[in-house]
């Protein structure tokens, strides 16, 4: 029996009996057919960082084949801002692989993400989606290696405070109910991503819960399991679209936004990276990190900055970005240690048979628990355009391998303490920072941006759309003007709350 299609959620992989990479046209087809589908919808993400939906009726089994075959036009100047209206037509064609049965459709629906064409039908240089494609083909190109990632999606519920079981404000981490309110929409949730392909590793509550004037907000956090890292982008974008739609049917309002409130945790997107090799994990090597590891942290130490522009995109991002609030801000790395930008995750490194020693029935399993080891970058929040992001990290791994110098720069960066403690304020002043707002992320992209260029994986007219972004907000010393400041502070969590 192949494990990984037994007791799979999705449905299609359950009726195909077949892994989702491996849909074809004709499986597409069949499933339509056998299972009485009656539309068709095509999703993409736009530059604003959300799916869009076109809808089909199957008008007979011609129609079917030629959407699947050809796609559909598209208005590109609509969904972005480098492209022109007098030339605007784009194609998008469905990848089969990312086919599920739509949860909150009336009418049986299949839905699939698409990729974007230029009118000569070539893929377009500047979809984000294409983007990351390039990304960690550069990857495996420079490294003969598999980039791997997976998010940590974390964001708010908001409902009305009945005032029952109150939870301890910003002491939410991992508790349950009644203290918990939204266990079980988080658990819907969950099953739900699964049911359309999402690789889900757990879900909990999270640390931030708090009151304001008659609403309750709820952190919650769901987490994925490491994929190759376009899935890893697209089963993100899916899970913040089903969340959000859950949400609207409850009568609850979500938010991914990164800070909500002054004081309050904020919502990240750690995002966990691994490098594979003919199927095996290269982040351990005799049970410490690899040099593997160390050289791909090396490249993210040198372009976290420009990351930024990428994982943290509107001025409410660096509210978050601030020091004592769980979330990074000097250019570090370390082990187990949330004060650094790049985490090591404890790794099952230790020589024990934990299993055994828990249920002395069992026999010992000599499970290979290298393949869990993931390296966590900490700055990139809700904010963040999934796909840019994963392919800025895939490049700034990447770029690791092409350093001379990257286990030096990764000796020079690495730190084995709470970095914000007094008596490590030496080291501290070694370190580079991040940006401290929009336009200072622009700055560091700019200087940056050749890295990025490279190997035409992030294309020139990407790079100046979100530079001119970044700076349109005009948020230079914003922080420093309204950080104590909780009406301004609302009012600019107002602006983006709907974010990403």
């Amino acid at each position: 029996m192949n494990q990984e299609l037994s007791m799979c959620p999705h449905s299609l992989v359950d009726e195909l009996q077949k892994p989702a990479s491996e849909f074809t046209k004709e499986d597409i087809i069949s499933y339509i057919e056998d299972n009485d589908i009656s539309m068709v919808n095509f999703m993409y993400p736009a530059a604003d960082g959300r799916l869009k939906t076109l809808n089909f009726v199957i008008n007979n089994a011609a129609y079917l084949d030629a959407i699947l075959t050809c796609g559909e036009r598209v208005d590109g100047s609509s969904l972005f801002p480098f492209i022109e209206a007098g030339s605007s037509d784009l194609y998008v064609v469905p990848r089969f692989r990312t086919a599920f049965v739509d949860p909150f459709a009336q009418i049986p629906t299949l839905s699939m993400l698409c990729s974007f064409f230029n009118k000569d039908g070539e893929p377009l240089e500047s979809s984000p989606e294409y983007t990351l494609r390039k990304a960690c083909q550069a990857f495996k190109n420079v490294t003969g290696m598999e980039f791997q990632a997976m998010g940590e999606l974390e964001y708010y519920v908001i409902s009305e405070n009945d005032g029952m079981f109150p939870a301890t404000d910003q002491r939410g981490y991992h508790e349950s109910a009644p203290y918990a309110k939204f266990n079980e929409f988080r658990t819907e949730c969950m099953l739900t991503i699964a049911q359309i392909g999402g690789q889900i590793k757990y879900g909990h509550s999270e640390v931030g819960n708090f009151t304001l004037g008659d609403k309750i907000y709820e952190q919650n956090e769901i987490e994925f399991l490491p994929v190759p890292a376009e899935q890893a982008a697209d089963q993100l974008m899916i899970a913040k679209w089903v969340i959000r739609n859950l949400a609207s049917q409850y009568g609850y309002n979500i938010t991914f936004a990164p800070k909500i409130t002054a004081g309050k945790a904020g919502s990240g997107l750690h995002i966990h990276m691994r490098i594979v090799k003919d199927g095996q994990n290269q982040m351990l090597k005799d049970g410490v990190l690899s040099e593997t590891a160390r050289k791909a942290i090396a490249g993210m130490m040198v372009l976290a900055p420009s990351i930024t522009a990428f994982g943290n995109t509107n001025p409410t991002s660096y509210f978050r970005l601030v020091p004592h609030q769980e979330a990074p801000t000097n250019v570090c790395w370390g082990d187990r240690n949330r004060s650094v930008l790049v985490r090591v995750p404890l790794g099952w490194s230790a020589k024990t048979d934990m299993c055994v020693l828990a249920n002395p029935l069992e026999k010992p399993s000599h499970y290979d628990t290298t393949q869990k080891q993931t390296v966590e970058m900490r700055s990139p929040d809700g904010s963040a355009n999934l796909y840019q992001l994963i392919a800025g990290l895939a490049v700034a791994c990447r770029h690791g391998f092409e350093m001379e110098d990257a286990l030096a720069v990764a000796e020079k960066t690495y730190v084995n303490v709470n970095i914000h403690q007094k008596e490590n304020a030496d080291k501290l002043k070694q370190l580079a920072q991040l940006p401290d707002s929009c336009s200072a992320s622009a700055d560091c992209l700019e200087k940056q941006r050749a890295i990025f260029e490279q190997h035409q994986v992030f294309s020139p007219a990407m790079i100046d759309g979100i530079i001119a972004k970044l700076r349109s907000y005009g948020d230079k010393t914003l922080r420093s003007e309204i950080q104590n400041n909780q009406e301004e502070m609302l009012k600019l969590v107002e602006r983006y709350f709907h974010c990403g």
